[in-house]
């Protein structure tokens, strides 16, 4: 009889390898598009698969304006389940995701507590140097001008996993209008998803703009980018999406 020959062992596949970012080219890129370009500005992208992160003065607090909208559905499902919320508490959520509705936000605000509620909830969420501001809103005059980094909003993008209705904000800024979809959908590749949540705020005092964008791509890159003293919200989109392209370029090529 014929000796019986094992089976050939499988040979393992390599793990797909990324190449690191080059963070001082990228680094140099940035400055050079933000020369003529003035007012704060500060980005973090990071790739959630392998870890590979950029910053740029990513230290730098600033005003949320709407992007705080995301940490206040957030801080609601952390206490109630979406399927338990009353129907007008959904739309809420929905109309404050989707259309960024002021007054849905002011009523939410209400409901998880206002400032301490969002404060509780964000050491849940390990943001670090987010800061609410305390008293009844007026349209976005208290949760607009939370305080934050971009650093502690990809923080807050990368707990959504963990969030056990978190699909339902992800599901939610997808469905941001079309007219709400810039910022972070620049540094998307054609045909990938784009979660992201926007934020534009003048300024009383000197009638500069706040333009905020965050979002997830494909997601797998969770992106935040915060700028403020924009002389028009139209020059702050577009430092926001010139920004981003620099940054994604930076990870990753589009395929042609």
């Amino acid at each position: 009889m014929a000796p019986v020959r094992p089976e050939p062992r499988p040979v393992p596949r390599p793990e797909p390898t990324h190449p690191p970012v080059d963070k001082r080219k990228l680094t140099k890129a940035v400055k050079r598009y933000l020369a003529k370009r003035p007012g704060r500005t500060s980005i973090t992208v990071e790739d959630l698969h392998s870890k590979r992160v950029f910053r740029f003065e990513s230290t730098q607090i600033l005003p949320t304006a709407s992007v705080a909208k995301v940490d206040i559905l957030m801080a609601l499902l952390l206490k109630e389940r979406w399927a338990e919320l009353p129907r007008s508490v959904r739309r809420d959520a929905t109309i404050m995701i989707r259309y960024s509705d002021n007054k849905a936000a002011d009523r939410l605000w209400e409901r998880i507590g206002r400032e301490g509620g969002l404060t509780s909830a964000n050491r849940t969420f390990k943001l670090k140097r987010t800061t609410a501001v305390p008293g009844t809103c007026v349209d976005l005059y208290c949760w607009g001008i939370t305080r934050t980094t971009t650093d502690d909003q990809v923080r807050l993008l990368r707990y959504l996993p963990k969030l056990k209705d978190g699909a339902v904000v992800r599901r939610l800024m997808r469905q941001v209008v079309q007219e709400q979809k810039w910022g972070v959908s620049a540094g998307a590749c054609a045909g990938e998803r784009v979660a992201l949540k926007n934020g534009w705020l003048k300024h009383v005092a000197n009638d500069l703009w706040a333009i905020t964008s965050v979002g997830l791509i494909a997601d797998r890159y969770a992106v935040a980018v915060l700028t403020e003293d924009n002389a028009t919200s139209e020059a702050g989109i577009a430092k926001v999406e010139g920004l981003v392209k620099r940054a994604l370029a930076g990870f990753r090529s589009c395929p042609e």
